[in-house]
This record gives C-alpha cells, sequence and structure tokens, in this order.
C-alpha cells in the first residue's frame, strides 16, 4: 500500500499503488499544482479539487504542466480502497474518490439505527470519529443527539499504542466524561470499532461511574476479526477480541447493555457502491497476505 510524493526543484512526481489502498488527490490553486492525501489539505491551502490520483496512475508535475502515466492503472483484480478511511482515519471534511466520509459516517449512524433500535434517552459519540455516526443515528431514530466526552486533543490515537497499560492510560488522559449531561439516563454509545475491546470496555465504564444507567454500545463498522497488513499495524488475529468471541460475550466483557455493529452486507451504502478492501471484515485480502513479520520474524 503507497501513496508516494517525490519532489525534486525542476519536477514532482506522485504515484498511487494500483490497488489504490490510500488516497490521492491533486489541486490547483492559480498556476500552482497541489497533490495532498486529503481534500481537506486543499481546502486548507485555498487551493481547488481537481480529481483523484486513480490507483495505479503516475502523475509528473513539471514546468510544462501535468502529465498522466496509466500504464499501471486496471492492473489489481481487486479494489483494495481501504473502507477504514471512511470509518475512522479520514477527516469528515474530506471527500475520497468522489465520496464524502462525513456523508459516509452519517449513513453508517442511520444504518445502526435500522437495524439495532433501543430505547434510550441520548444518543452520544466517541470523539472524533463516532459523532458523525451518533448524528446519524439520533436522525434516523429521533432520540436526541448530545455530547457526553471531552476530549483532549494533545493525545493520539489509542488503538494503536504496543502496550495495554499505555492503551487504558491513553483513555483515562483523552476522554472525560460530562457528568450533567448522561446522570440518571439512558445513553446509546457509538463507536467506530472495537479492536481489542479494553478501549470500549473502559468508556463504558467510565459513563457509568458518571451515573448513566443504561449504556447501549453500537459501533459503526463490523466486527474486526482479520489482521490488516496494507496500513494498519495490527501482526496477528489474537489480538482481536471479535476472533475469539461472539458479539454477546464482548458486550458482557464490556459491560454493556447491549451491543450491535454495522451489518457486513449493508457496508456498501456508506460509500454508495464503491468498491472497497473489507478483508479486515471478513478475510478477503485484495492481495495475499504476508506468512511472517520480517521485523521480528514472527509466523502469523
Amino acid at each position: 500500500a503507497y501513496s508516494l510524493l517525490v519532489m525534486s526543484p525542476r519536477k514532482l512526481i506522485a504515484a498511487r499503488d494500483p490497488y489504490g489502498f490510500k488516497p490521492l488527490c491533486i489541486g490547483k490553486r492559480d498556476d500552482t499544482w497541489v497533490v495532498a492525501s486529503e481534500t481537506c489539505a486543499l481546502d486548507t491551502v485555498g487551493a481547488e479539487f481537481i480529481r483523484d490520483v486513480e490507483p495505479g496512475e503516475i502523475i509528473v508535475i513539471n514546468e510544462e504542466g501535468l502529465a498522466s502515466d496509466r500504464r499501471y492503472c486496471n492492473l489489481a483484480e481487486k479494489s483494495g480502497r481501504c473502507i477504514f478511511e471512511y470509518i475512522y482515519f479520514a477527516r469528515p471534511d474530506s471527500v475520497i474518490d468522489g465520496v464524502s466520509v462525513f456523508n459516509s459516517r452519517i449513513m453508517a449512524g442511520k444504518i445502526l439505527a435500522q437495524t439495532h433500535p433501543v430505547e434510550a434517552d441520548l444518543v452520544v459519540g466517541v470523539p472524533e470519529s463516532g459523532n458523525d455516526a451518533a448524528m446519524g443515528y439520533a436522525l434516523e431514530s429521533g432520540i436526541p443527539y448530545g455530547r457526553a466526552f471531552v476530549k483532549n486533543n494533545y493525545v493520539g490515537r489509542t488503538f494503536i499504542k504496543p502496550k495495554q497499560s499505555m492503551r487504558e492510560q491513553s483513555v483515562k488522559i483523552k476522554l472525560n466524561v460530562l457528568k450533567d449531561a448522561v446522570k440518571g439516563k439512558r445513553i446509546i454509545m457509538i463507536d467506530d470499532s472495537i479492536v481489542r475491546g479494553t478501549t470500549s470496555g473502559n468508556i463504558v465504564q467510565m459513563l457509568k461511574n458518571a451515573g448513566a444507567t443504561e449504556v447501549h454500545v453500537r459501533i459503526s463498522s463490523p466486527p474486526f476479526k482479520y489482521p490488516c497488513y496494507f496500513g494498519t499495524d495490527i501482526p496477528n488475529r489474537d489480538q482481536l477480541i471479535a476472533n475469539h468471541h461472539t458479539v454477546e460475550e464482548i458486550g458482557e466483557m464490556m459491560g454493556a447493555d447491549s451491543l450491535g455493529y454495522l451489518d457486513l452486507e449493508r457496508m456498501g451504502e456508506m460509500v454508495e457502491g464503491l468498491k472497497y478492501c473489507q478483508a479486515c471484515f471478513n478475510g478477503d485480502y485484495p492481495l495475499a497476505p504476508p506468512t511472517r513479520d520480517i521485523r521480528g520474524d514472527m509466523e502469523f
């Protein structure tokens, strides 16, 4: 998986791998070309979005303008576009391959409300990627949308921390519960995914400690069962809680009153029929995964 940008004083080369795992787009401001991973970066510098770099395409920009080399396009048998960009990684104000990340997350929340309804007083999202899905759930269900967490923006992503103790401590530093918002209420908590399960369990407990009478967890992605070898550093299936436990067991382990995931069959509605990689959910990799981790020579 790669999106590359190579620059010299006279030339800029941009390339996206033939599977299109990661996003890459082209913009222009006056007579200046801009290449970035997400369209929100173009907005920041005042550039106009021109188009996405196609999977397998090589772009060359020099004093003569922009040239495209499509020799490596359409070589991949399956699309590798990462569905997790829409679920979690990308900023909501980005548009990737013609699909709004914000609209994708709103749709995920609406689907969850249709497939996993529950009586409650308030719908809240786990910041930041859970907020938009929570809005979608509230719009579809009619249950008020509210804010339950204050986020410390100086803490990085917790699920990629290498040690369990580090992940738990990061969650406590990263989020604080607004007690007056949740006390005495039945809460629907929307999060983007459950990887190892410990982070979500800690957040459920934080809500209950703050006085929530019920916490119903809804996840805007299917159960994460298989490792990703194309950008998410999760080396083996042993670390994935959905690989060893049923949905009911995971809910009990988290201390949730109920748990519901986005249905795999309906995930395509999030991205308006765009082809994507969902191997982390069903094990159908777009190309053969590695058999060992060369960093530590560990068999998978």
